[in-house]
């Protein structure tokens, strides 16, 4: 909720308003050019402008010079963090736990600035434990090492959830199903590389 002594112009509820809406829905912020193309501003520095104001009355966080690096002050991001009870062998009960147990904390999976997430289609990875419908949390860079599960876009086309291997004069991206053939590539841009798996149980 919006502190009530927090006075905001109606174009900078809107904007605060489809932040948040993209933070706490999508898992990451918009770019200047996504606000600027939702509410018809032309000018980033217009964008910019509305971005300074939210951020000196406390509303939200920039990172300088990194993309998509707004985050909401408000608590609306929720935590990120999970009581760690130990590990588990299967058929063991688990001791609950006492008041001061130890978190563990997954922030780093969400942080804005580097980090994007993408929700998978397809069956491609499953032997690297990667579903249909779980969602990749994805470190934004653009270099990679042998063998790393990436997200690469293949002839300035088709983006693809693969391993890398750089070879003598293509890029192979394997998939991790023994039923499908790898993608073979001169043309391949990494986009990331995943970092952790989602899934969630209906």
């Amino acid at each position: 909720m919006i502190n009530q002594n927090v006075k905001l112009t109606e174009r900078q509820l809107a904007i605060y308003q489809f932040l948040k809406d993209k933070i706490v829905n999508r898992g990451y912020g918009p770019t200047v050019r996504e606000i600027g193309d939702a509410f018809d501003i032309r000018s980033p520095n217009g964008v910019m402008g509305h971005l300074k104001a939210l951020e000196r009355k406390g509303l939200i966080k920039r990172k300088s010079h990194i993309s998509r690096s707004i985050q909401l002050c408000d608590n609306a991001q929720k935590p990120a963090n999970v009581t760690f009870f130990g590990s588990l062998q299967a058929g063991t009960p688990i001791i609950p736990p006492a008041a001061d147990d130890a978190q563990v904390d997954f922030s780093t999976l969400f942080e804005s600035g580097d980090n994007f997430c993408l929700k998978v289609k397809g069956t491609s990875m499953i032997e690297a434990q990667i579903q249909d419908g779980d969602f990749v949390v994805v470190k934004k860079q653009d270099t990679c090492q042998q063998g790393e599960i990436v997200v690469a876009l293949v002839d300035n086309q088709e983006a693809t959830l693969k391993r890398f291997y750089q070879e003598a004069d293509r890029v192979r991206l394997e998939p991790a199903n023994s039923t499908m053939s790898p993608i073979y590539s001169t043309d391949v841009k990494v986009l990331g590389v995943v970092k952790g798996v989602i899934r969630k149980f209906n």
